[in-house]
């Protein structure tokens, strides 16, 4: 179970990584369990099994963790340099979200790059929304300010909350570079242009 949390987690490479080391550790007690025994289907399933999570621990604890150390030392560098502050793409998805006043926003989910100038076009954050449900809203990087460990939106909360949701499987080709519509929120908050 403690595998399982490590790996669906997806907290980094590290973390995936020894959870597929704790799911290799029960594959081996599994495997002398059905030598013992006898039972040649519960050491056939878990031989393949160890298979599997072996090659788990090789793309996680070695390729993957050695791509993330590399984006960090660039991080890092970047900031001790004279150069603009680096952070890595992947880095987008699950950074926190502030808006204009530092209050929290949600975490951003993904950005979507423009394939001919290599410019983000916009960024999605998830907001919560009665519990477990999020929001998603397409915020363009002109509304963005992107920082090494945060993600900072041009606007105050009752701004972000008025602009418009989007449909888990219809997000737009290009950002809305517009004010969102004068609408009360719900929440007190009466916005637009």
């Amino acid at each position: 179970m403690a595998a399982a949390m490590m790996t669906a987690a997806n907290l980094g490479a590290r973390v995936t990584g020894w959870g597929f080391v704790v799911f290799a550790l029960g594959s081996v007690c599994w495997v002398v369990v059905g030598i013992n025994t006898g039972q040649t289907n519960l050491l056939a399933t878990n031989g393949f099994l160890l298979f599997v999570n072996m090659v788990g621990i090789w793309r996680w604890l070695g390729k993957q963790r050695a791509y993330e150390d590399g984006g960090r030392s660039a991080t890092i560098a970047s900031r001790r340099s004279s150069v603009p502050t680096l952070f890595t793409a992947t880095g987008i998805a699950g950074m926190m979200t502030q808006d204009a006043q530092g209050e929290s926003l949600g975490k951003a989910v993904e950005a979507l790059i423009e394939c001919v100038s290599g410019r983000i076009s916009y960024v999605v954050i998830a907001s919560e929304h009665h519990g477990l449900r999020e929001d998603l809203r397409a915020i363009p990087l002109d509304r963005i300010t992107l920082g090494p460990d945060r993600i900072r939106v041009g606007m105050d909360k009752c701004e972000f909350h008025a602009w418009p949701v989007l449909a888990s499987d219809a997000w737009p080709a290009a950002a809305a570079h517009r004010e969102p519509p004068a609408i009360s929120t719900g929440t007190g908050c009466r916005t637009g242009a």
